[in-house]
């Protein structure tokens, strides 16, 4: 969790991580996920405030944090 501190993060979706250089963009279900990980929250706890904020089936929202946490794994942004 601690290189998600490290993010320059804009409105608009631009993700910056300055420890390596790489610049990613991502939608407002991805913004709205890592804000809530760099605050410490847990991934039930996300999914949670995601059926508050989102409409949509609940096997799709978590679908999408797997999906998004996945990726987020695969460039180190986050363990396991």
């Amino acid at each position: 969790m601690d290189r998600l501190r490290h993010l320059a993060i804009n409105e608009e979706g631009f993700i910056f991580d300055p420890l390596t250089g790489n610049s990613f963009t991502t939608n407002r279900t991805g913004l709205f996920i890592l804000s809530r990980l760099k605050e410490g929250k847990r991934e039930e706890e996300i999914l949670e405030e995601m059926e508050e904020a989102f409409e949509g089936e609940k096997g799709e929202m978590e679908k999408d944090l797997t999906d998004f946490l996945e990726q987020l794994r695969f460039h180190g942004l986050v363990g396991e």
